[in-house]
């Protein structure tokens, strides 16, 4: 068995983000979780292969659970769930403190930099985001 290495991601709110009812447009999450996601992919993935590697959301789905205002401090845990030929399937859960704002399940398609193609990861690039279980450990 195999674990998600789990990555944080601080967000910078910022005045363009509030709307008019005075909190954080939906919009905005989307922006958050692809800077979240690309983040977890430069600080996990080797330097080569993030040179050589781009990445297209090609799906968002979003349950917002409260609101989030202009001074909150908030963090995006991103967990990379599977990945499946050119595609990696993504949970993101956005928080303020232990409070959940919003959960997000996304995919995103790997292209080659150089061909702008899909591009399937080679094996020993996935095993960057994941930890295996210690014997004995169950899921």
């Amino acid at each position: 068995m195999t674990t998600a290495i789990p990555h944080a991601f601080e967000i910078g709110i910022d005045p363009s983000d509030i709307d008019f009812m005075g909190h954080v447009n939906n919009a905005s999450y989307l922006k958050w979780v692809q800077d979240a996601v690309l983040d977890h992919w430069r600080s996990l993935a080797p330097r080569e292969a993030v040179a050589a590697h781009l990445w297209v959301a090609l799906k968002h789905e979003i349950t917002y659970r409260r609101p989030t205002f202009l001074d909150d401090r908030v963090i995006a845990t991103v967990l990379l769930e599977k990945v499946q030929g050119a595609r990696a399937f993504y949970d993101t859960v956005i928080r303020r403190g232990e409070e959940v704002l919003a959960e997000v399940k996304s995919s995103w398609c790997c292209i080659d930099a150089a061909t702008l193609r899909p591009a399937r990861l080679a094996r020993e690039v996935i095993q960057h985001f994941f930890t295996a279980d210690p014997p004995g450990a169950s899921a």
